[in-house]
């Protein structure tokens, strides 16, 4: 049989070398949209403060005005190389996750040098004498401009062809086939996953459409055949060695290669990757939730809940008298669950169920998703079917997650953190693993890692691995992070576009 026998059985357009069509790439698409977009946010910036402040000090006429616009477009490549330092235009080619919240600190740094620079280079060389609000106005509406520029620009990318990469997976074990479903159930990672190769395949998951197109010898000549731009190495059969050889051979071909760590279920998000002696090292960050960082968590968590129940409390009153009239039974759902130290608590939800649904089928489908090898549903998303027992108002109090508004009353009384490990019911625990308890050392949340990064595409055993990451490696970044992610994230849900 041909190498490239299961290549054709997946319907993939057989190219030889030749054939093969130039292909622009996602980080050539990216870094020109982004680019463009922040010289028009800085553009549109200084022109809209031009506007509002006139021009600067000794100025008489619309040409002065006009002047100092075209000084300020002459310096905008100046402007997009401080952008490239700081590294603005890199990630989104290399990093599947990478979003324009990440680039915020860079932008923050990027806008406020650039104005401090602006404003004492006019007063040295007395070219201009602007005022500090003028500047202070310039800086504001650029980091605004820039930031939501750089949002719609990726949003853009995301919908062009060649913002796909064509990846391959070294390594068809559980861990390799784990990588594949996740690439496939998230479309908007933009990976077009070709296959998978290994020389001692385990049977394939029946949840993942990929297939093994051979052993690791054909690796080199997939890469140029099917013009490959991104390869997984996630623990392919073959001993170390030949691993390290193969990842050798690629280096020429310039594609993005990633690297699943041996130890990858004890990694979090905030990693830090350094070295001795050029000898790469992954640190561990040790855990940060010490009594000054649990008093600003707090603070932030009665802070927030406040305003919140605040600005939705007209929201409450009509979602009130929806479930009241939606079907008989309390408007709050009240469920014990267990919080941080595993102290028992009610959490409370807008009721989405009939009264007195029975909790069995949910507990054996807890037990039965404890593995990453279970077999999401039929929809493909890790989420029991109770669509005979939800009611009406409950189907979009559950899309549009309105149901967990309640829980900011958990917050505010201190059961609960704004963000933190999904609450745990008592029986959820039966299953678990020695280091899932570790999800207990911190506060549980209404968001958290698991709900930004998975929700319903991972299985409860996968979830549980993300809450434990979360308690592993907590930081205020990562709330705060965690925090601004959330409204987009159910904004994709509610489109359907997540």
């Amino acid at each position: 049989m041909s190498e490239f026998a299961p290549t054709a059985a997946l319907g993939v357009e057989r190219h030889g070398p030749s054939a093969l069509p130039t292909r622009r790439s996602r980080g050539w698409l990216v870094r020109r949209a982004l680019r463009t977009s922040d010289a028009l946010g800085l553009g549109l910036a200084f022109l809209a403060t031009a506007l509002i402040f006139g021009p600067g000090e000794g100025a008489q006429n619309h040409f002065a005005l006009g002047a100092e616009y075209a000084l300020f477009i002459a310096s905008l490549p100046v402007w997009l190389v401080g952008a490239k330092l700081y590294e603005l235009y890199d990630h989104d080619e290399e990093l599947t996750d990478h979003s324009t919240l990440d680039d915020f600190v860079g932008v923050l740094h990027l806008v406020t040098l650039g104005s401090w620079l602006m404003f004492i280079g006019a007063r040295l060389t007395g070219l201009a004498a602007p005022e500090l609000a003028k500047v202070a106005t310039f800086w504001g509406m650029a980091l605004v401009l820039m930031t939501g520029g750089r949002g719609i620009a990726r949003a853009y990318c995301r919908r062009r062809p060649e913002y796909s990469q064509r990846a391959l997976i070294v390594g068809a074990g559980e861990v390799g086939q784990l990588v594949a479903r996740k690439f496939e159930q998230h479309p908007e990672y933009g990976i077009e996953l070709i296959g998978l190769v290994d020389d001692d395949p385990l049977e394939l998951r029946d949840d993942i459409e990929a297939r093994v197109l051979g052993t690791t010898a054909i690796v080199r000549e997939l890469v140029e055949r099917e013009g490959i731009e991104r390869i997984v190495v996630a623990f392919s059969g073959d001993d170390d060695a030949k691993t390290i050889e193969l990842v050798r051979e690629l280096k020429p071909l310039h594609v993005q290669i990633d690297i699943v760590p041996r130890l990858f279920d004890a990694l979090g998000p905030d990693v830090l990757v350094h070295s001795v002696e050029g000898l790469p090292l992954v640190g561990l960050p040790a855990s940060k939730l010490l009594p000054f960082s649990r008093a600003i968590k707090r603070s932030i968590d009665v802070a927030g809940a406040s305003l919140l129940l605040l600005a939705t409390a007209p929201l409450f009153a009509v979602i009130a008298f929806w479930v009241h009239r939606d079907s008989d039974g309390p408007v709050l759902f009240r469920q014990e669950r267990l919080g941080e130290g595993m102290r028992p608590f009610v959490a409370l939800k807008f009721r989405t169920m009939d009264v007195n649904t029975d909790t069995t089928v949910h507990r054996d489908f807890i037990r039965s998703t404890m593995t990453s090898r279970a077999a999401p549903s039929a929809n493909g998303l890790y989420k029991l079917d109770r669509s005979s027992s939800i009611t009406k108002s409950g189907r979009f109090l559950r899309k549009t997650s309105l149901d967990e508004l309640p829980q900011l009353i958990n917050v505010l009384r201190g059961e609960m953190s704004l963000v933190g490990p999904r609450p745990c019911i008592a029986y959820e625990t039966e299953g678990f693993a020695k280091h899932h308890f570790e999800r207990f050392d911190v506060p549980a949340g209404i968001t958290g890692l698991w709900q930004v990064t998975a929700r319903a595409h991972a299985s409860f055993g996968e979830a549980l691995d993300l809450d434990v990451a979360y308690a592993r490696h907590w930081s205020l970044g990562l709330d705060l992070l965690l925090l601004l992610r959330t409204p987009f994230v159910l904004l994709r849900q509610r489109t359907g576009t997540a």
